[in-house]
């Protein structure tokens, strides 16, 4: 894909902006620095993790207003599915720092003498999200922040039809992993 995804308020027709499209090769470099950074990332104990998902909680909390008006005009949405939406991130993030804590396995007796087996949960690498204009961030918020706990990196599709909400939750997560800009 090359060029810009034009967002249209689907309500009116109009223009809201634009953001670049991504190419084939902008793809394939986030899969590889996705898959890079997924070496780094699974070796961060899982309780760090979920602090890092619980500072993108809080920042969500911070534009919980903003962002649902932005869900609102891109997806069509009234105002209170809008703000529900991003709610509904919030408390997904909630919930991935509680499991942050509770990544713990079962023991078992061996049939062999001397010996224990245990299950112990292993990161998966880079995952991909792909979510629809019905529920522009919603769905990445379902999935994102719980993989995130588990040590596992995502790449996000968003709809080419809400590509706005897709740059503002984006920067909000860029600006809690990385503050130095």
């Amino acid at each position: 894909m090359a060029g810009n995804l034009v967002s249209i308020n689907p309500a009116t027709g109009t223009s809201l902006g634009s953001v670049p499209a991504a190419t084939l090769a902008d793809y394939e470099s986030a899969a590889v620095l996705s898959l890079e950074t997924a070496a780094r990332w699974r070796m961060l104990p899982a309780p760090q993790r979920g602090q890092l998902v619980r500072e993108i909680g809080e920042a969500l909390r911070r534009e919980r207003d903003e962002l649902g008006k932005l869900v609102k005009l891109e997806a069509g949405k009234i105002l209170a599915e809008g703000r529900g939406e991003v709610q509904e991130m919030i408390d997904i993030a909630d919930f991935a720092v509680g499991l942050s804590r509770q990544l713990h396995g079962l023991t078992m007796h061996s049939e062999r003498p001397g010996h224990r087996m245990y299950e112990q949960w292993h990161p998966l690498g880079a995952i991909g999200v792909i979510s629809a204009f019905t529920f522009p961030v919603a769905v990445w918020s379902w999935n994102a922040p719980l993989a995130a706990v588990c040590g596992d990196t995502v790449i996000w599709k968003p709809s080419p039809l809400t590509p706005m909400t897709a740059v503002a939750v984006q920067r909000i997560v860029d600006e809690v992993m990385d503050p130095r800009g």
